[in-house]
């Protein structure tokens, strides 16, 4: 028996799953993603939207598994002055 788990190397928020509203240069935002879930730690990951539109470089600073649900806390590390199409 093994663990279902995805690996991601970006992180694609909906409005729903906590995509900020503003994003401002280094806040920090805890949001939950369904399921388990592998993303690198303390290294620069495209932040995108429900339409693949990618706005800013984040860095996930923690993250914890539990009840088949990944929680992340991340930080704002870059944000792009013209967004771009990730898909």
């Amino acid at each position: 028996m093994g663990m279902p788990c995805q690996v991601n190397s970006i992180l694609k928020l909906s409005a729903s799953q906590g995509y900020p509203d503003l994003l401002k240069l280094g806040d920090r935002y805890r949001v939950q993603k369904t399921g388990y879930r592998i993303f690198p730690l303390d290294v620069p990951l495209c932040l995108v939207d429900d339409n693949w539109q990618a706005h800013a470089d984040i860095i996930i600073e923690e993250l914890t598994w539990k009840q088949q649900t990944t929680h992340l806390q991340f930080r704002i590390a870059r944000i792009y002055d013209v967004a771009f199409a990730m898909k």
